[in-house]
């Protein structure tokens, strides 16, 4: 017999919405009253040309940068520099105090930039040994230690966002989670 889920990780081509449906997950499990931590990746722009990218904290709303092609400082990723002090301060701090306090925990995402951080993949490791539901983005073709424990890891729906699936997919995965939340921890 299977374990039930408790983490449904989302993979896909970059562009394919992966980061869009988590954001509608996240409306639609707070319209039901719950709790959501962890912590959000958006892409800046200038123009048509990506050159940026944020990441908020889901409780406190706390945002930084967490990659620039202007950055001076941090490790290369690509053309970004990452700025591994908002990788500490916002990411692993709001996956630390999402396993703490939060009803699900979101991590967007698990990738090569986030992975750059001690901190983060020590904070992301304990949101995987929490009892916690846990909607996360893990990228789709990397190699890493944490990114393949996750991909065999019990109780976890692995889903590849297609344009076939991804318009249906928030309301199924919101659906999903709700029902694996504890009775004490459902409202309604």
């Amino acid at each position: 017999m299977s374990s039930p889920t408790r983490a449904w990780l989302l993979t896909g081509p970059p562009g394919i919405g992966k980061s869009t449906i988590v954001t509608r997950v996240v409306y639609l499990l707070r319209t039901q009253g719950h709790a959501i931590g962890g912590c959000l990746t958006r892409e800046k722009r200038e123009g048509r040309e990506r050159v940026a990218f944020t990441m908020s904290d889901l409780m406190s709303g706390r945002e930084g940068e967490l990659a620039s092609v202007k950055g001076s400082l941090g490790p290369r990723v690509g053309r970004y520099r990452v700025n591994i002090a908002t990788l500490a301060n916002i990411g692993a701090l709001s996956l630390r105090e999402a396993a703490e306090r939060a009803d699900v925990i979101v991590i967007d995402e698990i990738g090569p930039m986030e992975l750059t951080s001690q901190d983060f993949r020590k904070a992301a490791d304990a949101c995987l040994s929490s009892d916690k539901p846990i909607l996360a983005i893990i990228h789709e073709q990397m190699k890493d230690p944490l990114i393949d424990a996750m991909r065999v890891m019990d109780g976890k729906a692995l889903i590849e966002v297609s344009l076939e699936n991804r318009d249906k997919l928030p309301k199924t995965i919101a659906d999903e989670i709700l029902a694996s939340l504890p009775d004490a921890a459902r409202v309604g």
